[in-house]
Protein backbone atom coordinates (compact mmCIF):
# COMPACT_ATOMS: atom_id res chain seq x y z
CA UNK A 1 0.00 0.00 0.00
CA UNK A 2 1.43 3.90 -0.69
CA UNK A 3 1.22 5.88 1.84
CA UNK A 4 0.90 9.29 0.93
CA UNK A 5 1.80 12.60 3.13
CA UNK A 6 1.85 16.75 1.83
CA UNK A 7 4.60 18.53 3.75
CA UNK A 8 5.29 22.09 2.55
CA UNK A 9 4.01 21.83 -1.24
CA UNK A 10 5.39 18.79 -1.82
CA UNK A 11 3.81 15.40 -2.32
CA UNK A 12 5.63 12.60 -0.40
CA UNK A 13 5.20 9.16 -1.87
CA UNK A 14 6.21 5.51 0.32
CA UNK A 15 7.21 3.11 -2.40
CA UNK A 16 7.07 -0.74 -1.72
CA UNK A 17 9.51 -1.73 -4.91
CA UNK A 18 11.79 1.35 -5.94
CA UNK A 19 13.47 -0.19 -8.54
CA UNK A 20 10.01 -1.23 -10.77
CA UNK A 21 9.38 2.40 -9.85
CA UNK A 22 11.67 4.19 -11.05
CA UNK A 23 11.40 1.66 -14.49
CA UNK A 24 8.10 3.08 -14.73
CA UNK A 25 9.38 6.52 -14.20
CA UNK A 26 12.05 6.51 -17.05
CA UNK A 27 9.29 4.89 -19.42
CA UNK A 28 7.24 7.39 -18.60
CA UNK A 29 9.65 10.49 -18.95
CA UNK A 30 9.98 9.07 -22.80
CA UNK A 31 7.12 11.24 -24.05
CA UNK A 32 8.74 14.45 -23.11
CA UNK A 33 10.74 16.99 -25.06
CA UNK A 34 13.75 17.45 -22.57
CA UNK A 35 14.53 14.60 -20.06
CA UNK A 36 17.07 14.32 -17.47
CA UNK A 37 17.50 11.33 -15.77
CA UNK A 38 20.59 11.15 -12.97
CA UNK A 39 20.49 7.39 -11.08
CA UNK A 40 22.88 6.84 -8.30
CA UNK A 41 21.92 3.08 -8.65
CA UNK A 42 22.17 2.84 -5.25
CA UNK A 43 25.49 3.28 -4.74
CA UNK A 44 25.77 5.76 -1.00
CA UNK A 45 28.55 7.61 0.09
CA UNK A 46 28.45 10.73 3.03
CA UNK A 47 27.82 12.82 -0.17
CA UNK A 48 25.20 10.97 -1.60
CA UNK A 49 21.89 12.58 -0.95
CA UNK A 50 19.29 11.40 -3.73
CA UNK A 51 18.67 7.63 -4.72
CA UNK A 52 17.54 9.66 -8.51
CA UNK A 53 15.97 12.52 -9.97
CA UNK A 54 14.07 13.12 -12.89
CA UNK A 55 13.47 16.34 -14.17
CA UNK A 56 11.05 16.51 -17.52
CA UNK A 57 9.27 19.33 -19.44
CA UNK A 58 10.77 22.68 -19.54
CA UNK A 59 8.97 26.01 -18.10
CA UNK A 60 12.36 27.71 -18.94
CA UNK A 61 15.69 27.02 -20.83
CA UNK A 62 18.75 28.78 -21.62
CA UNK A 63 21.75 28.29 -24.65
CA UNK A 64 24.54 29.58 -25.73
CA UNK A 65 23.98 33.03 -25.87
CA UNK A 66 24.59 34.27 -30.16
CA UNK A 67 25.95 37.91 -28.64
CA UNK A 68 28.74 35.73 -27.33
CA UNK A 69 27.83 36.66 -23.42
CA UNK A 70 29.38 34.37 -21.28
CA UNK A 71 27.70 31.05 -21.05
CA UNK A 72 28.57 30.77 -17.02
CA UNK A 73 27.15 34.22 -16.63
CA UNK A 74 24.14 33.00 -18.29
CA UNK A 75 24.06 30.30 -16.60
CA UNK A 76 24.01 32.99 -13.20
CA UNK A 77 21.35 34.93 -13.97
CA UNK A 78 19.27 32.14 -15.12
CA UNK A 79 19.75 30.56 -11.46
CA UNK A 80 19.31 34.35 -10.02
CA UNK A 81 16.07 34.90 -12.17
CA UNK A 82 14.15 31.18 -11.14
CA UNK A 83 15.72 30.32 -7.90
CA UNK A 84 14.37 26.98 -9.06
CA UNK A 85 15.50 23.60 -9.64
CA UNK A 86 17.70 23.53 -13.20
CA UNK A 87 19.18 20.98 -14.80
CA UNK A 88 21.53 20.81 -17.37
CA UNK A 89 24.92 19.93 -19.15
CA UNK A 90 28.51 21.82 -19.60
CA UNK A 91 30.32 20.59 -22.59
CA UNK A 92 34.07 20.31 -22.85
CA UNK A 93 34.44 23.03 -25.00
CA UNK A 94 33.51 25.50 -22.56
CA UNK A 95 37.37 25.82 -22.27
CA UNK A 96 37.55 27.84 -24.90
CA UNK A 97 35.76 31.00 -22.75
CA UNK A 98 37.71 30.34 -19.34
CA UNK A 99 41.41 30.44 -22.18
CA UNK A 100 42.36 31.15 -25.51
CA UNK A 101 41.67 28.38 -26.53
CA UNK A 102 39.85 26.69 -29.44
CA UNK A 103 38.18 23.07 -30.68
CA UNK A 104 37.98 22.33 -34.42
CA UNK A 105 38.28 18.63 -35.13
CA UNK A 106 35.19 16.77 -36.65
CA UNK A 107 32.17 16.82 -34.49
CA UNK A 108 29.20 14.02 -35.13
CA UNK A 109 26.85 14.75 -32.51
CA UNK A 110 26.73 19.31 -32.38
CA UNK A 111 25.50 19.97 -29.74
CA UNK A 112 25.78 23.26 -27.88
CA UNK A 113 27.95 24.30 -25.60
CA UNK A 114 25.49 24.51 -22.62
CA UNK A 115 21.69 23.75 -22.37
CA UNK A 116 19.70 24.09 -18.84
CA UNK A 117 16.53 24.09 -17.99
CA UNK A 118 13.48 25.00 -15.90
CA UNK A 119 11.62 21.75 -15.58
CA UNK A 120 8.00 21.51 -15.15
CA UNK A 121 8.23 18.45 -13.14
CA UNK A 122 11.40 16.89 -10.97
CA UNK A 123 10.69 13.69 -9.32
CA UNK A 124 13.38 12.89 -6.28
CA UNK A 125 13.83 9.29 -5.76
CA UNK A 126 15.54 8.44 -1.84
CA UNK A 127 15.96 4.60 -0.35
CA UNK A 128 12.19 3.75 0.48
CA UNK A 129 10.37 7.44 -0.94
CA UNK A 130 10.06 9.64 -3.59
CA UNK A 131 8.78 13.27 -3.54
CA UNK A 132 6.93 14.69 -6.45
CA UNK A 133 7.50 18.52 -7.21
CA UNK A 134 5.20 20.12 -10.08
CA UNK A 135 3.58 23.36 -10.94
CA UNK A 136 0.44 22.57 -13.05
CA UNK A 137 -0.61 19.29 -12.52
CA UNK A 138 -1.17 17.15 -8.93
CA UNK A 139 1.54 15.25 -8.16
CA UNK A 140 -1.27 12.68 -7.35
CA UNK A 141 -2.10 12.15 -10.69
CA UNK A 142 1.52 12.35 -12.16
CA UNK A 143 1.99 9.45 -9.58
CA UNK A 144 -0.77 7.24 -10.93
CA UNK A 145 0.09 7.83 -14.68
CA UNK A 146 3.10 6.76 -13.44
CA UNK A 147 1.83 3.67 -12.11
CA UNK A 148 -0.17 2.60 -14.89
CA UNK A 149 2.99 3.27 -17.64
CA UNK A 150 4.65 -0.24 -18.66
CA UNK A 151 8.32 -0.80 -18.49
CA UNK A 152 10.35 -0.60 -21.26
CA UNK A 153 12.19 -3.59 -23.21
CA UNK A 154 15.86 -3.08 -22.39
CA UNK A 155 16.37 -6.13 -24.40
CA UNK A 156 15.14 -4.51 -28.05
CA UNK A 157 16.99 -1.06 -28.36
CA UNK A 158 18.19 -1.94 -31.86
CA UNK A 159 15.89 -2.14 -35.27
CA UNK A 160 18.75 -4.28 -37.05
CA UNK A 161 21.57 -6.50 -35.33
CA UNK A 162 24.65 -3.87 -34.54
CA UNK A 163 27.97 -6.11 -34.60
CA UNK A 164 31.43 -6.12 -33.30
CA UNK A 165 32.32 -4.83 -37.14
CA UNK A 166 29.90 -2.26 -36.67
CA UNK A 167 31.64 -0.04 -34.23
CA UNK A 168 34.48 2.04 -36.12
CA UNK A 169 37.65 3.54 -34.55
CA UNK A 170 38.04 7.30 -35.12
CA UNK A 171 42.53 6.48 -34.76
CA UNK A 172 43.84 3.23 -35.84
CA UNK A 173 45.90 1.20 -32.98
CA UNK A 174 48.99 1.88 -34.76
CA UNK A 175 47.99 6.07 -34.79
CA UNK A 176 47.40 5.65 -31.29
CA UNK A 177 50.53 3.91 -30.34
CA UNK A 178 52.93 6.61 -32.51
CA UNK A 179 50.50 9.58 -30.55
CA UNK A 180 51.56 8.24 -27.36
CA UNK A 181 54.96 8.49 -27.67
CA UNK A 182 54.73 11.98 -29.30
CA UNK A 183 53.04 12.64 -25.97
CA UNK A 184 55.65 11.01 -24.06
CA UNK A 185 58.25 13.42 -26.00
CA UNK A 186 55.92 16.35 -24.78
CA UNK A 187 56.72 15.22 -21.20
CA UNK A 188 60.06 14.15 -21.16
CA UNK A 189 60.98 17.89 -22.87
CA UNK A 190 58.86 19.39 -19.89
CA UNK A 191 55.75 20.87 -21.46
CA UNK A 192 53.37 18.49 -19.29
CA UNK A 193 53.71 15.99 -16.75
CA UNK A 194 50.45 14.75 -17.66
CA UNK A 195 47.82 14.88 -20.15
CA UNK A 196 44.47 12.90 -20.61
CA UNK A 197 44.18 11.64 -24.29
CA UNK A 198 40.99 10.31 -25.96
CA UNK A 199 39.85 8.18 -28.68
CA UNK A 200 36.46 7.37 -30.59
CA UNK A 201 34.45 4.19 -31.71
CA UNK A 202 31.71 5.57 -33.46
CA UNK A 203 28.43 3.70 -35.06
CA UNK A 204 27.39 4.91 -38.68
CA UNK A 205 23.51 4.20 -39.83
CA UNK A 206 22.66 3.57 -35.70
CA UNK A 207 19.47 2.76 -35.73
CA UNK A 208 18.66 2.44 -31.86
CA UNK A 209 15.74 3.40 -29.48
CA UNK A 210 17.93 5.57 -27.16
CA UNK A 211 15.76 4.94 -23.81
CA UNK A 212 16.01 1.20 -24.19
CA UNK A 213 19.65 1.27 -24.70
CA UNK A 214 20.28 3.47 -21.32
CA UNK A 215 18.12 1.10 -19.79
CA UNK A 216 20.35 -1.94 -21.24
CA UNK A 217 23.53 -0.10 -20.56
CA UNK A 218 22.62 0.81 -17.55
CA UNK A 219 21.84 -2.46 -16.15
CA UNK A 220 25.22 -3.64 -17.04
CA UNK A 221 27.48 -0.42 -15.55
CA UNK A 222 25.30 0.36 -12.24
CA UNK A 223 27.26 3.20 -12.35
CA UNK A 224 26.96 5.57 -9.14
CA UNK A 225 26.75 8.90 -11.56
CA UNK A 226 24.83 7.01 -14.65
CA UNK A 227 22.81 9.91 -16.37
CA UNK A 228 19.85 10.34 -19.52
CA UNK A 229 19.71 13.27 -20.96
CA UNK A 230 17.44 14.12 -24.07
CA UNK A 231 17.69 17.49 -25.74
CA UNK A 232 16.36 17.73 -29.24
CA UNK A 233 16.45 14.41 -31.14
CA UNK A 234 20.33 14.08 -29.02
CA UNK A 235 21.00 11.75 -26.55
CA UNK A 236 23.73 11.52 -23.50
CA UNK A 237 23.50 7.69 -22.60
CA UNK A 238 26.38 7.65 -19.15
CA UNK A 239 27.01 5.41 -16.95
CA UNK A 240 29.75 7.36 -15.25
CA UNK A 241 31.65 6.93 -12.17
CA UNK A 242 32.86 9.97 -11.49
CA UNK A 243 31.69 13.21 -9.76
CA UNK A 244 33.31 16.42 -10.92
CA UNK A 245 32.41 18.59 -8.44
CA UNK A 246 28.86 19.39 -5.69
CA UNK A 247 27.96 21.65 -3.15
CA UNK A 248 26.62 20.69 0.21
CA UNK A 249 25.91 24.12 2.05
CA UNK A 250 29.18 26.20 1.89
CA UNK A 251 31.28 22.85 1.19
CA UNK A 252 32.31 21.82 -2.00
CA UNK A 253 33.44 18.59 -3.11
CA UNK A 254 35.47 16.99 -5.73
CA UNK A 255 36.04 12.92 -6.58
CA UNK A 256 38.47 12.60 -9.45
CA UNK A 257 39.56 9.08 -10.82
CA UNK A 258 42.76 8.42 -12.03
CA UNK A 259 44.25 4.46 -11.84
CA UNK A 260 41.60 2.15 -13.65
CA UNK A 261 42.14 -1.91 -13.51
CA UNK A 262 40.09 -4.70 -14.03
CA UNK A 263 37.79 -6.99 -11.83
CA UNK A 264 38.54 -10.41 -11.00
CA UNK A 265 37.22 -13.70 -11.60
CA UNK A 266 37.19 -15.14 -8.26
CA UNK A 267 36.86 -12.98 -5.12
CA UNK A 268 40.96 -13.86 -4.77
CA UNK A 269 41.61 -12.99 -7.44
CA UNK A 270 39.57 -9.03 -7.66
CA UNK A 271 41.64 -8.64 -4.20
CA UNK A 272 44.79 -8.73 -5.46
CA UNK A 273 44.01 -6.46 -8.38
CA UNK A 274 42.32 -4.38 -5.76
CA UNK A 275 45.94 -4.25 -4.37
CA UNK A 276 47.84 -4.20 -7.17
CA UNK A 277 46.10 -0.66 -8.26
CA UNK A 278 46.43 0.96 -5.11
CA UNK A 279 50.17 0.17 -4.93
CA UNK A 280 50.93 1.34 -8.77
CA UNK A 281 53.38 3.92 -8.91
CA UNK A 282 52.17 4.53 -12.66
CA UNK A 283 48.28 5.29 -10.67
CA UNK A 284 49.32 6.78 -7.77
CA UNK A 285 51.57 9.13 -9.94
CA UNK A 286 48.55 10.22 -12.07
CA UNK A 287 46.38 10.44 -9.27
CA UNK A 288 48.62 13.12 -7.17
CA UNK A 289 49.19 15.04 -9.81
CA UNK A 290 44.99 15.44 -10.37
CA UNK A 291 44.57 16.51 -6.63
CA UNK A 292 46.92 18.64 -6.47
CA UNK A 293 45.64 20.43 -9.88
CA UNK A 294 42.05 20.25 -7.74
CA UNK A 295 43.59 21.65 -5.08
CA UNK A 296 44.42 24.50 -6.91
CA UNK A 297 41.24 25.27 -8.80
CA UNK A 298 39.60 25.09 -5.66
CA UNK A 299 41.81 27.63 -4.10
CA UNK A 300 39.96 30.18 -6.50
CA UNK A 301 36.78 29.41 -4.94
CA UNK A 302 37.47 28.45 -1.17
CA UNK A 303 38.54 29.82 2.06
CA UNK A 304 42.14 30.15 2.46
CA UNK A 305 42.84 27.20 4.56
CA UNK A 306 40.03 25.23 4.26
CA UNK A 307 40.82 22.78 1.21
CA UNK A 308 41.87 19.60 2.11
CA UNK A 309 42.35 16.16 1.21
CA UNK A 310 39.97 13.83 2.80
CA UNK A 311 40.84 10.93 0.94
CA UNK A 312 43.92 10.25 -1.05
CA UNK A 313 44.29 6.74 -3.06
CA UNK A 314 40.56 4.98 -2.66
CA UNK A 315 39.96 1.97 -4.30
CA UNK A 316 36.06 2.30 -5.12
CA UNK A 317 34.73 -1.11 -7.11
CA UNK A 318 32.42 -1.16 -9.39
CA UNK A 319 30.69 -3.52 -11.87
CA UNK A 320 33.58 -4.21 -14.12
CA UNK A 321 36.42 -2.15 -12.62
CA UNK A 322 38.28 -1.19 -10.08
CA UNK A 323 39.29 2.85 -9.92
CA UNK A 324 41.70 4.84 -7.64
CA UNK A 325 39.00 7.86 -6.27
CA UNK A 326 40.66 10.82 -4.33
CA UNK A 327 38.53 13.03 -1.97
CA UNK A 328 39.17 17.29 -2.25
CA UNK A 329 37.01 19.30 -0.20
CA UNK A 330 36.72 23.23 0.82
CA UNK A 331 34.54 25.79 1.95
CA UNK A 332 33.21 27.74 -0.38
CA UNK A 333 34.44 31.88 0.28
CA UNK A 334 31.29 33.91 0.96
CA UNK A 335 32.66 36.33 -2.08
CA UNK A 336 32.26 33.48 -5.04
CA UNK A 337 29.58 33.08 -6.47
CA UNK A 338 28.54 29.12 -6.74
CA UNK A 339 28.66 28.98 -10.89
CA UNK A 340 32.02 30.75 -10.63
CA UNK A 341 32.94 27.71 -8.66
CA UNK A 342 32.35 25.43 -11.26
CA UNK A 343 33.87 27.66 -13.58
CA UNK A 344 37.07 27.85 -11.89
CA UNK A 345 37.20 24.08 -11.68
CA UNK A 346 36.45 23.70 -15.22
CA UNK A 347 37.05 21.67 -17.08
CA UNK A 348 37.52 19.33 -14.61
CA UNK A 349 41.50 18.07 -14.78
CA UNK A 350 41.11 14.29 -14.38
CA UNK A 351 40.06 14.86 -18.12
CA UNK A 352 42.91 17.25 -19.00
CA UNK A 353 46.23 16.87 -17.46
CA UNK A 354 48.85 19.47 -15.92
CA UNK A 355 49.89 22.04 -16.47
CA UNK A 356 46.19 22.32 -17.25
CA UNK A 357 46.34 24.73 -20.28
CA UNK A 358 49.06 23.32 -22.07
CA UNK A 359 47.64 19.99 -21.86
CA UNK A 360 44.39 21.10 -23.58
CA UNK A 361 46.60 22.65 -26.12
CA UNK A 362 48.24 19.20 -26.71
CA UNK A 363 44.85 17.11 -26.71
CA UNK A 364 43.48 19.86 -28.96
CA UNK A 365 46.36 18.54 -31.78
CA UNK A 366 46.40 14.87 -30.86
CA UNK A 367 42.76 14.03 -30.75
CA UNK A 368 40.82 13.28 -34.05
CA UNK A 369 37.12 14.15 -32.29
CA UNK A 370 35.77 16.83 -30.92
CA UNK A 371 35.08 16.32 -26.90
CA UNK A 372 31.75 18.21 -27.32
CA UNK A 373 29.61 16.97 -24.15
CA UNK A 374 32.00 14.46 -23.62
CA UNK A 375 34.64 15.11 -20.49
CA UNK A 376 32.06 17.82 -20.09
CA UNK A 377 29.35 17.36 -17.28
CA UNK A 378 26.03 16.63 -16.14
CA UNK A 379 23.51 17.33 -13.43
CA UNK A 380 21.26 19.94 -11.77
CA UNK A 381 21.33 23.04 -9.08
CA UNK A 382 18.93 23.08 -6.16
CA UNK A 383 16.14 25.78 -5.27
CA UNK A 384 18.94 26.39 -2.45
CA UNK A 385 21.75 26.85 -4.90
CA UNK A 386 23.29 23.48 -4.25
CA UNK A 387 25.00 21.38 -7.20
CA UNK A 388 25.70 18.34 -8.03
CA UNK A 389 27.76 17.25 -11.38
CA UNK A 390 29.06 14.28 -12.62
CA UNK A 391 32.28 13.84 -15.51
CA UNK A 392 30.75 12.68 -18.48
CA UNK A 393 32.82 9.48 -18.95
CA UNK A 394 31.73 5.93 -19.87
CA UNK A 395 29.09 7.51 -22.31
CA UNK A 396 27.08 6.80 -25.74
CA UNK A 397 26.46 10.33 -27.10
CA UNK A 398 23.07 9.63 -30.01
CA UNK A 399 22.41 11.76 -33.23
CA UNK A 400 19.35 10.23 -33.70
CA UNK A 401 18.52 12.85 -37.13
CA UNK A 402 22.03 11.41 -38.56
CA UNK A 403 22.13 8.00 -36.96
CA UNK A 404 25.57 8.46 -35.52
CA UNK A 405 26.43 6.84 -32.09
CA UNK A 406 29.89 8.43 -30.63
CA UNK A 407 31.72 6.61 -27.46
CA UNK A 408 34.44 8.18 -26.56
CA UNK A 409 37.44 6.85 -24.04
CA UNK A 410 41.10 7.61 -22.95
CA UNK A 411 43.47 7.56 -19.97
CA UNK A 412 46.23 9.82 -18.36
CA UNK A 413 49.42 9.79 -20.52
CA UNK A 414 52.59 9.86 -18.05
CA UNK A 415 56.12 9.86 -18.31
CA UNK A 416 56.22 5.78 -17.82
CA UNK A 417 53.26 5.06 -19.91
CA UNK A 418 53.10 1.91 -21.57
CA UNK A 419 51.22 2.46 -25.15
CA UNK A 420 50.59 -0.68 -25.31
CA UNK A 421 49.00 -0.67 -21.58
CA UNK A 422 47.38 2.41 -22.28
CA UNK A 423 45.54 1.04 -25.33
CA UNK A 424 44.34 -1.93 -23.45
CA UNK A 425 43.14 0.65 -21.03
CA UNK A 426 41.34 2.01 -23.56
CA UNK A 427 39.69 -1.18 -24.48
CA UNK A 428 38.85 -2.18 -20.80
CA UNK A 429 36.83 1.19 -20.33
CA UNK A 430 35.05 0.40 -23.73
CA UNK A 431 33.96 -2.80 -22.39
CA UNK A 432 30.35 -2.22 -21.55
CA UNK A 433 29.54 -0.54 -24.83
CA UNK A 434 31.14 -3.64 -26.48
CA UNK A 435 29.12 -5.82 -24.04
CA UNK A 436 25.34 -3.89 -24.98
CA UNK A 437 26.45 -3.87 -28.86
CA UNK A 438 27.20 -7.40 -29.47
CA UNK A 439 23.77 -7.65 -27.28
CA UNK A 440 21.44 -5.68 -29.77
CA UNK A 441 18.32 -7.41 -30.73
CA UNK A 442 15.97 -6.71 -34.22
CA UNK A 443 12.44 -5.12 -34.88
CA UNK A 444 11.68 -2.28 -32.70
CA UNK A 445 9.21 -0.11 -33.79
Amino acid sequence: MTEILFHKNITIFTIEDMLLFKKKAFAWATQFEVVSYLDSNQHKSKYSKFEALLAVGTEDEILPDEDGKSNFDLLKSFYETQKDWLFGFLTYDLKNEIENLQSSNFDGIELPNLHFFQPKIVIAFFEKEIQIHAKNETAISIFEKINQTSILDAKVFSNKKIGKEDIQHRISKEEYLKTIGQIKSHISKGDIYEMNFCQEFFIEEAEVNPYALFEKFNAIGKAPFAAFYKFKNKYLICESPERFVTKRGKKLISQPIKGTIKRGTTSEEDEQLKEQLYNSPKDRSENVMIVDLVRNDFGKSCKAGTVEVEELFGIHSFEQVHQMISTIVGELDEEVNFVDAIKNAYPMGSMTGAPKIRAMQLIEQFEKTKRGLYSGAVGFITPEGDFDFNVVIRSMIYNADKKYLSYQTGGAIVFDSSPEGEYEECLLKAKGFYEVMNDSSSLIS
